[in-house]
């Protein structure tokens, strides 16, 4: 017996391959999130003259 799309989820579920290929790029696309973030921020601080260490 088949299910209603609406009630119950997608009828198949997605393949382990595949969600696993989704989580790594999106592990990925958060890495490299994260360092254009710290390299924005390191080159804020050395433009605004904060780097007197």
């Amino acid at each position: 017996m088949g299910r209603h799309l609406a009630y119950g989820g997608m009828s198949r579920p997605m393949a382990r391959s595949a969600s696993s290929v989704a989580c790594l790029a999106f592990v990925a696309i958060l890495g490299s999130a994260f360092w254009a973030g710290a390299v924005w921020i390191g080159e804020t601080l050395f433009r605004l003259g904060v780097s007197g260490f």
